[in-house]
């Protein structure tokens, strides 16, 4: 019973804010008013706003994976691998580094677009973007290299003002339009970053009629593809400029603290409860929030092990893949998942709701990683070449970021509705937190199997990288079960 009265207050306390948001109070000099004002007198999608958002999104993830396809050559060439089968445990760790360092200071972030606005928020961590991704790409040993990743993450707290930004920027009927092309340009740039990756390392021997061994991209291999993505992000920069801030900073409450006759100790009780509400207490958010983490966790293990399991030699059950290889499946995946995210799952949610659509996903990838499992098995593999092998792992890759992305979309609806205005960047920015902690435990702990797997492939139970895909299995079941309630509460009906 007070878990229910709990999420009837917050129910009304987000339908009260939005109440005062539509009753129209306007400041011609507060940001968030004019966006207001230019929702209600423009009925039609802000293509021009969602389009800079795609960009900043897209700048943003690119460097989150981009360095998987060519972590394994990174680490070996450093020498800070004794042995071969060790790579993959220098390789959690340096794949883990970015994410702790956004889980460390996400809600920090947060709490700054609450306070300072949204748009200074995403300039700053695109800028980051630019700062530490080059110096990474000019890592000359593998500690350079894990201290470059940290800072990023920990400068660059943009997904949560993001996801914040999209829900103000769009009338309620666009935002899940609005939020299926911000997680659209998340997944892409979390798979166009390793395609980018595969195709740009060691450019002095993939391309040496351009670029020689002398050459800076000789003496830093893997510095082209950090450099582009820099570029890019600097490219964004200026366009983000554009974009207008949706915060409102006026004197509302200044003028009905002046006018109020009453004791001061009940107006600031009052304004506690309207701005201090506990979002700890927020079930409907909480839960949304825990179960967004279990699903990156397993997505963030199986995004640092798929490269290291594709490019590891034959005979520890790998495919001896190279980085370009790696790099053709993920731009594939990439492509179909931009069609699919654009076109087809914004009727498919309306029909479905957030909620069973995540349930039908958890199952379908529960089922599509039981066929990795499969291709996995070393004397399996053995026996595949050619155009079979290729259309196999083709398929698999692209049903596992088709269904991912439906996941993550529907839990970004959930949590921002979750909430207000005056907490949504906080709430974003705990979820940030919470999800780059477990995202960060997904590469550790993934490197870390792989590594022990790569050692035990004459197991009795479940040999080599069986065990892998096996416990990926085991944490996709347990994130199934969390989207049924009582787990996960609603904070409205219409979102089944």
């Amino acid at each position: 019973m007070d878990s229910e009265e709990s999420n009837r207050e917050v129910l009304l306390l987000v339908k009260k804010e939005e109440e005062e948001e539509e009753r129209g109070y306007y400041d011609e000099k507060c940001p968030g008013c004019i966006v207001d004002n230019m929702k209600k007198s423009n009925s039609t999608i802000p293509f021009k706003h969602l389009f800079f958002v795609f960009l900043l999104a897209l700048a943003a993830a690119l460097p989150i994976t981009s360095m998987f396809p060519f972590m394994y050559f990174m680490i070996r060439d450093f020498g800070i691998a004794k042995k071969e089968e060790d790579i993959g445990y220098y390789a959690g760790f340096l794949g883990c580094a970015f994410l702790l360092g956004r889980g460390l200071t996400s809600i920090l972030w947060g709490i700054t677009a609450d306070r300072y606005g949204r748009k200074p928020v995403m300039l700053c961590g695109i800028i980051a973007v630019v700062i530490f991704n080059t110096f990474f790409g000019l890592s000359i040993n593998y500690w350079m290299a894990l201290s470059t990743r940290f800072l990023l993450g920990s400068m660059c707290g943009i997904l949560g003002s993001m996801m914040a930004y999209i829900s103000e920027i769009c009338r309620k009927e666009y935002q899940a339009l609005g939020i299926s092309m911000l997680s659209t340009a998340w997944g892409i740039g979390l798979v166009i970053g390793p395609a980018l990756g595969g195709f740009l390392a060691q450019p002095a021997e993939k391309f040496p009629e351009i670029f020689s061994k002398e050459s800076i991209f000789g003496r830093f291999p893997y510095f082209l593809p950090s450099l582009f993505i820099s570029v890019f992000a600097l490219i964004v920069t200026f366009l983000g400029q554009w974009l207008p801030e949706t915060l409102h900073f006026h004197t509302k409450n200044d003028e009905e603290k002046e006018n109020y006759d009453g004791p001061k100790e009940d107006l600031l009780e009052e304004d506690e409860k309207k701005s201090k509400q506990s979002l700890l207490k927020n079930w409907p958010l909480m839960s949304s929030i825990m179960l967004y983490c279990v699903f990156q966790l397993h997505d963030m293990a199986y995004v640092e092990i798929f490269p290291l399991w594709a490019v590891s030699p034959k005979k520890y059950g790998g495919l001896s893949y190279s980085s370009d290889d790696i790099g053709e499946i993920l731009a594939l995946a990439g492509f179909v998942m931009l069609v699919f995210q654009l076109f087809l799952y914004p009727p498919i949610e309306r029909i479905f709701g957030p909620v069973h659509l995540a349930r039908i996903g958890a199952v379908c990838l529960s089922l599509k990683v039981i066929t990795i499992a499969l291709l996995s098995s070393y004397p399996f593999i053995a026996k595949l070449s050619g155009l079979t092998l290729t259309l196999l792992v083709d398929l698999a890759v692209v049903l596992k970021n088709l269904v991912s992305i439906c996941i993550t979309t529907g839990l970004f609806l959930l949590q921002n509705k979750a909430v207000g205005q005056s907490q949504r960047g906080a709430a974003n920015g705990m979820s940030m937190a919470a999800m780059s902690l477990f995202k960060a435990a997904g590469p550790a702990g993934g490197g870390a199997i792989f590594a022990w797997v790569q050692n035990h492939q004459n197991a009795l139970f479940l040999p080599g990288d069986h065990m892998v895909f096996f416990i990926l299995n085991i944490i996709e079941f347990i994130a199934l079960i969390m989207t049924f309630k009582p787990f996960l509460a609603l904070t409205n009906n219409d979102v089944i």
